[in-house]
């Protein structure tokens, strides 16, 4: 079992109790836990020009390897002067699948049109700039750090899982946990601290798709790829735990993570700004596709930017057997199995209202000077 290093000052830093939980300070931080890359750093800004502190990014592998995502996390905080939040490694394997297991399932249950870190290794598409996939984990690909490659490294003092213990024994009901990755970390970190999830704020998560499959059957190859739920299928298990873990709330953003996407005319009018991050944003974001990362770290800092949500119990498939491993189910109260919880849904966002906060995010970035 963890014990933070903190614990012995814990009862004389625990917030009022008010109903059952912990009385909201002021305050709201944030862990913000991604695959990240060079045009990903979105999410952060939006967390900070939402008045979020963000104590720490985290990295874990889903697009890439995890030591690729962290070095793509140090280099963007340090293309606007935000080397002052640290980077904590996270688990660079999921819990139980491999490259070679997920190929497999592959095999027997159709290949996926996005499979992020687990695609088969390829020398010529690095080797052109991309990140890496399959292989050795730990090998690097300067040449994807189309931002530059960093100066400084990721923070190996302790684990992502670790610090999130930490935090949240530090500042109980006030630390949000971002995941736009796969949620290994959060489910190590449950599995590390039986009061973890219960003294966080809440999950927030991009990812968990519903009601998809005909999409998936009858659109284009790239409608495909919107709808495959690589977050939670890179690590099934995690996903469970972490979706069934005592958080207050979690709040899911799947489906609606689709809605919204940039235009040309949206990047121009960003790039005037004139700032490193408008113009990464402006040179390397692919406004083909939505805003997913982007839409969870709104809602995180803002909820009421959900104009539809429901109230759903929710599970994962993590039968390695079944065509839906990696997948979600939900349902209504009265039929849901033992075991599981329930979770905010959000259906809609504001549309207008969320691309205001990117653009205002972009073109007012915070650096470490106004922190």
């Amino acid at each position: 079992m963890y014990w933070p290093t903190s614990l012995p000052l814990l009862c004389s830093s625990l917030l009022p109790l008010v109903g059952g939980a912990f009385a909201q300070g002021d305050k709201h931080y944030a862990i913000m836990d991604n695959d990240w890359y060079t045009a990903g750093f979105v999410p952060y800004l939006i967390a900070l020009d939402g008045d979020v502190d963000v104590l720490a990014l985290a990295s874990d592998t889903c697009d890439t390897w995890q030591p690729q995502a962290a070095l793509h996390a140090v280099a963007t905080l340090e293309a606007g002067n935000l080397s002052c939040i640290p980077v904590y490694p996270g688990s660079t394997w999921p819990l139980i699948n491999t490259p070679l297991r997920f190929q497999a399932w592959e095999t027997i249950h159709g290949k996926l049109p996005w499979q992020g870190a687990f695609a088969p290794y390829n020398a010529t598409y690095e080797a052109e700039g991309n990140d890496p996939t399959s292989g050795n984990p730990n090998r690097i690909v300067k040449s994807a750090f189309r931002e530059g490659f960093p100066k400084g490294k990721p923070d190996n003092s302790t684990s992502a899982a670790n610090f999130m213990v930490e935090m949240v024994h530090k500042y109980p009901g006030q630390v949000s946990i971002y995941s736009a990755g796969a949620l290994t970390n959060v489910a190590l970190a449950a599995r590390m601290d039986p009061q973890f999830a219960s003294l966080a704020k809440n999950l927030v998560i991009m990812g968990g798709y519903v009601d998809l499959n005909m999409l998936q059957a009858t659109g284009s190859i790239m409608q495909a790829d919107y709808q495959s739920d690589i977050n939670l299928m890179m690590d099934p298990e995690a996903s469970k735990i972490a979706l069934t873990a005592d958080f207050p709330e979690i709040i899911v953003a799947g489906n609606v993570a689709n809605q919204v996407f940039p235009t040309q005319e949206f990047v121009d009018e960003i790039k005037k700004a004139g700032n490193p991050y408008s113009e990464l944003f402006a040179k390397y974001y692919d406004i083909s596709f939505p805003f997913w990362d982007e839409t969870a770290a709104a809602l995180m800092v803002d909820p009421s930017l959900a104009i539809n949500k429901t109230t759903v119990y929710i599970d994962v498939d993590i039968s390695y057997g079944s065509p839906n491993y990696g997948n979600v189910h939900v349902y209504q109260k009265a039929l849901a199995p033992a075991g599981i919880r329930n979770v905010t849904y959000v259906f809609e966002v504001d549309a207008d209202k969320l691309k205001q906060r990117i653009k205002h995010s972009l073109m007012h970035p915070k650096s470490c000077a106004d922190l």
